[in-house]
This record gives structure tokens, sequence and C-alpha cells, in this order.
């Protein structure tokens, strides 16, 4: 692995929970070239999805691949949850004593429908339990949304408003960021780091569909480790 190729999350998740980011150096995660690179980092194949911009949640033990759904969760070591994204925001969640894991596709739709809050409810454990990583995705200096978006977030929750400034042209630049943190801390989840990067702008690490116009993906990938045999 190289610092080109991937990007491992900075946060305080117990040892045994893995996660890493792809960046386009690595390939399209669109592919089957691009995942086949991705497996060699992996402790077994990903539960890709098939990302439809809703809130559906699914346990990545049992469900089959392609299964229609933008969040999946994990209790059993090595079982792998991904997302793939060009511009929305993947959401990391892990356990504070590493027994559980989930993961979210959360682009405006998304979160606009509860796909964070559904996937903290799903895991399991008590929120303040939980800690997240917000990985990359498009930021607000570049993300111009038109005001049926506003409306629908608002109509999540009101407090969503801060997440939007004025752009021009009745228009409305969104923060991804800051709309996730605001879901998760509406959850109880204590710990969201992360955050900070821009997809659209970061044309040498990630695809960006706004920019690229292409269905090019980079993926986000979360698991439990499994523990060592003892006397290992």
């Amino acid at each position: 692995m190289t610092k080109a190729e991937l990007i491992v999350p900075d946060w305080p998740a117990p040892a045994q929970v893995r996660a890493l980011v792809s960046t386009r150096t690595l390939g399209d995660m669109a592919s089957a070239e691009g995942r086949a690179r991705l497996r060699a980092f992996l402790p077994s194949e990903p539960l890709w999805l098939r990302q439809v911009h809703g809130a559906r949640v699914v346990d990545a033990t049992a469900a089959a691949i392609g299964t229609e759904a933008d969040a999946s969760f994990a209790r059993a070591p090595g079982v792998v949850c991904a997302v793939t994204v060009a511009d929305c925001l993947p959401v990391l969640i892990a356990a504070e004593d590493g027994s559980a894991v989930g993961i979210a596709h959360a682009g405006w739709r998304g979160i606009a429908a509860g796909v964070i809050e559904a996937l903290v409810v799903a895991i399991g454990v008590p929120p303040r339990r939980l800690l997240a990583w917000l990985g990359p995705a498009i930021g607000p200096r570049a993300y111009e949304v038109g005001e049926e978006v506003r409306t629908a977030f608002v109509a999540h929750d009101r407090a969503l408003a801060a997440a939007f400034a004025p752009s021009c042209n009745g228009r409305w630049r969104l923060d991804l960021y800051a709309a996730a943190r605001r879901c998760l801390a509406n959850c109880g989840v204590g710990h969201a780091g992360g955050g900070g990067f821009c997809t659209q702008s970061d044309e040498a690490r990630f695809f960006s569909w706004r920019r690229d116009r292409t269905g090019a993906r980079i993926a986000a990938a979360l698991w439990i480790a499994e523990r060592p045999s003892p006397g290992r």
C-alpha cells in the first residue's frame, strides 16, 4: 500500500476495526479491475451495494452482493462493508469496543431521507458508544444546490438550515460534512472525525461526478479484523 493509493482514517477506533478509502490512483471502483486491486487489501470480498440514494440499511453478513441499499453494518469479523462515491459522503461508524461497524453512502438525498440515523439504529449499539469518521466528499465551496435541496433538508431537521450558505440566483452552497455531523449529534454519536476533503477540487486523488460527469468511483471499506489465534 502506498499513500497515493489509499487513505487510512485517523480516528480513535479500536485496533480491531480496520478502514480504508481508495483514491483514483488505485483505480475506478465501479470497474471489476479496480475492485480486484482493492480486494488485495481486504480480508474478504466487500458487500458491494446497488446504491439508490435512499435510507435502506442491510446486514452485510446476510445480504447478497448487489442488494439495493445505501448502508450496511456487520458484527462478525472479516465481513467488509463498503460504499462507492464520487462526491457523495461516505460515513463510517464503529462501536468503541470494536463489536460492530457500519457504513453509509450519504448524498444529499440519503441524508434528507435519514440514512445516517437509520444506520445508527441498525448497528444496535448505544449511540454514545459509537465513533464516526467522514470520508471524502464534495466540499462546501464547490457544492452548489437549488432551493429544493434546502427544503428537503429542513423538512428532515430544521437545524440543517445551518449547513447552507447563500450563493447566487437563489441557489445555495451545501456543507455535507456539517449536515452529517448534525445528524450524528442528533442521534447521540459524540465523536465525528474526518471531513476537510473535497472530491471536486482534489482531482489528483478523487473522482468527482460534478467535475468529470463519468461513472468512475472511489470506495470506502470498513470491517472488524479477525482476532489472532491463541499463541500467535
